[in-house]
């Protein structure tokens, strides 16, 4: 029996730690200075991708016609190329106004945006040779990887938390939900 209030308590531990977790960050996202940073560094992804899309389209603008792998390189440029365009401009908007948009929409423009860049960088790779494109692939997720593991480092370490300061919760708000 004591084993299971102990791990009762440790969950309940869990939890709180989570709870806390979840606070300090998004306590951290309403931070100008950590808007400011992701306004920069998107400016920088959707520039990037855009020039990418336009280089890597122009040969097959005057290719006809065009086997499986260019045409998903055109198609997915078609796509990616608006949206990261428009997601340029709204970071103008974002930037003068030193805040970053929470709007749905927004963020699915932005995965469809990175994702068809993506796709089509893939494809254009897997074009000139089977072999370029599999590795293109594989170190486009390993990349991922290196990103996440190095971010979470940098912005989740132990000082996290003692970046800001301390809110009260308010008396009576138990109804806490992770998400």
């Amino acid at each position: 029996m004591g084993d299971e209030t102990e791990q009762g308590a440790a969950e309940d531990s869990a939890v709180e730690a989570a709870y806390r977790l979840r606070d300090d960050a998004e306590e951290a996202k309403s931070d100008p200075a950590v808007q400011e940073e992701w306004i920069r560094q998107s400016n920088l992804i959707y520039g990037g991708l855009g020039a990418a899309g336009l280089v890597v389209v122009q040969p097959f603008l005057t290719t006809s016609p065009l086997d499986l792998t260019a045409t998903i390189c055109v198609v997915a440029f078609a796509v990616s190329i608006p949206l990261l365009a428009a997601l340029l401009v709204l970071n103008s908007q974002e930037a003068f106004r030193r805040q970053v948009t929470r709007s749905r929409l927004v963020s699915v423009a932005k995965t469809l945006a990175e994702g068809s860049a993506f796709v089509g960088l893939t494809a254009a790779f897997w074009h000139i040779s089977l072999p370029a494109g599999i590795t293109f692939l594989a170190a486009g997720i390993f990349a991922v990887g290196v990103h996440s593991a190095g971010y979470t480092k940098l912005e989740y370490d132990g000082s996290f938390r003692s970046r800001f300061s301390r809110r009260k919760p308010s008396a009576g708000n138990d109804s806490r939900s992770i998400g």
